[in-house]
């Protein structure tokens, strides 16, 4: 039986795919950069910030760039103010899960301070032994942030397993070793998902205790 699931937070656990978009398109916006859609700043959702900024507009300036972040930390913060909605059979599974005593963990985008935010308006930061985010690790894919989270709880890499939305998650378990699950509902589309190899994809959260064999 796996002893830890890892989470991703935005387009995983919560529906937050749409206020990450709205709020990016609007920084840009106000910095005065080249107009962009809601599918391009999907394709970036799960990058640190820093990172998807310079993917989304690679033409602009480092410094162009960062103006467009600072942005988008004043307009997220100021829109994330409630709490997101979680998916379906997100909140029963975790707590299955914990009754259960797995482990669980969350490797995220987010800055530190974005994810204790997210956690409190969730009321669901009891529910994780440990996390990592964008500010303390290396930009997804680079499995640092996974590693970390293994040597913490002292797991092998074969008993963990990383459930994402995006391809940046699952790369991100293949470079560490640890199977993954993709989810069909979040930011990226099944075919992405599918090329990473992961053990499964689901359309639903209630279908993973089945996959994880619980």
């Amino acid at each position: 039986m796996v002893k830890l699931v890892i989470f991703d937070w935005d387009g995983t656990l919560f529906d937050s795919i749409d206020n990450i978009c709205d709020c990016m398109l609007k920084a840009g916006h106000l910095a005065g950069a080249p107009e962009r859609s809601k599918e391009d700043i999907k394709n970036i959702i799960g990058l640190s910030l820093d990172k998807a900024i310079s993917v989304v507009w690679s033409e602009l300036t480092l410094s162009e760039q960062k103006i467009i972040v600072e942005h988008y930390k004043k307009i997220y913060v100021a829109a994330d103010q409630k709490a997101p909605i979680a998916y379906v059979g997100v909140l029963d599974v975790l707590a299955q899960l914990h009754e259960k005593s797995i482990k669980m963990a969350v490797a995220t985008g987010k800055t530190r301070k974005g994810l204790d935010r997210a956690f409190s308006l969730t009321q669901t930061k009891h529910y994780f032994q440990a996390s990592r985010c964008a500010d303390e690790a290396l930009s997804k894919p680079n499995p640092l942030m996974l590693k970390q989270l293994l040597e913490e709880l002292n797991i092998k890499p074969e008993d963990a397993v990383m459930i994402g939305d995006t391809e940046y998650d699952l790369n991100m378990a293949n470079n560490a070793g640890i199977p993954s699950v993709g989810v069909t509902y979040g930011a990226h589309s099944k075919s992405r998902l599918e090329a990473c190899q992961p053990l499964a994809l689901i359309d639903c959260f209630t279908e993973l205790p089945q996959i994880l064999g619980l």
